[in-house]
């Protein structure tokens, strides 16, 4: 009982860890190179499947009347605008080249991104508000496809992107990921009463499905640094700095949804990060080694978050009198 108490309490860190290692044993396993190359294909083909589950069965429980901008969401997203900015700044005003220029845009992907999926996810295993962190999904996402052309070749010169070929990538990974599974929950909430209600009835279905996802994530994820061709101080500089972005971005966006009484919801609106998808883009526009920043934001935003949610049962777990205490504080 207390393994599987571990377990449940520590979903995410144990999802990583064992994607680590599958990785590690079939990636430098020389008996082992066949069984690898037959199944990353396979991986690599589920892994949308599983995201696109996650949502479905996170928005089965969404009430679309809820669904409408709020004070939080206008704060964090210009908290998002001018770190881009800064940093933008700083690229350009100095010249950045090398090292010190691969660093930057490991920074820039860990904020430019759009808010992850699966953040809804997490807020709702936190209590929180599932119907304002949907709606604040789309405006980041929306934030992001107008940021991205504009500001990646002014980074990378040689960056092959316009405005409306990536405007385009965006929307598509936008419809199938979030707006797709959105209308299939409608349909089946409003129409398919009966399956409704055995979807729902599961109790944290899409937070397992994510844990899973995040095994297959991870895997990639260890992949890249290991075959990342440079030193180790810099892969080191890279993930700490990941590590302080994240931090950044968690404490700025609680604080901010502290004075709308929404701190979860904005903490993982600003620090949980669509890291799949800043992975993708680093690698094709910009310098590949940048592409570990976003990588490593995995393992620390997923670290936060197991935090938060062990702390947050734990105060469940004491009792109604706990309970009621913690509403009257919010």
């Amino acid at each position: 009982m207390d393994v599987i108490r571990f377990i449940k309490d520590w979903t995410l860190p144990v999802a990583m860890g064992i994607g680590a290692v599958a990785y590690l044993i079939f990636g430098l396993t020389p008996s082992l190179d066949e069984a690898a190359r037959f199944f990353g294909p396979i991986f690599e083909t589920i892994l949308p499947l599983f995201m696109f589950l996650v949502l479905f069965v996170t928005f089965c429980k969404v009430d679309f009347r809820q669904l409408r901008p709020v004070g939080w969401h206008f704060w964090t997203g210009v908290f998002q605008l001018l770190f881009i900015g800064a940093l933008m700044g700083l690229i350009l005003g100095f010249h950045m080249q090398g090292d010190s220029l691969v660093l930057m845009e490991a920074i820039l992907m860990c904020v430019i991104c759009p808010c992850a999926t699966a953040a809804a996810v997490v807020t709702q295993k936190l209590g929180g508000s599932l119907e304002q962190m949907t709606t604040y999904t789309f405006l980041s996402n929306f934030i992001t496809v107008l940021l991205v052309p504009v500001c990646f070749p002014m980074i990378e010169k040689s960056a092959d992107i316009t405005f409306w070929a990536a405007f385009i990538k965006i929307l598509h990974e936008v419809f199938m990921v979030l707006i797709l599974p959105m209308f299939l929950a409608y349909i089946v909430k409003h129409y398919m009463h009966r399956l409704h209600k055995k979807i729902i009835s599961v109790r944290d279905l899409s937070y397992y499905l994510w844990a899973c996802s995040l095994m297959i994530v991870t895997g990639t994820t260890v992949k890249n640094i290991v075959n990342a061709k440079t030193t180790l101080v810099l892969l080191m500089a890279i993930a700490f700095l990941g590590l302080l972005m994240c931090v950044v971005q968690f404490a700025v966006g609680r604080f901010i949804g502290h004075y709308f009484n929404h701190t979860q919801e904005a903490g993982q609106a600003l620090g949980q990060k669509n890291t799949a998808f800043a992975i993708w883009l680093s690698t094709a526009y910009l310098n590949p080694l940048s592409s570990v920043g976003p990588g490593c934001y995995i393992l620390w935003q997923n670290i936060v978050n197991s935090i938060e949610i062990f702390i947050y049962s734990s105060r469940n777990s004491r009792g109604p009198a706990s309970h009621s205490r913690q509403g009257l504080q919010k």
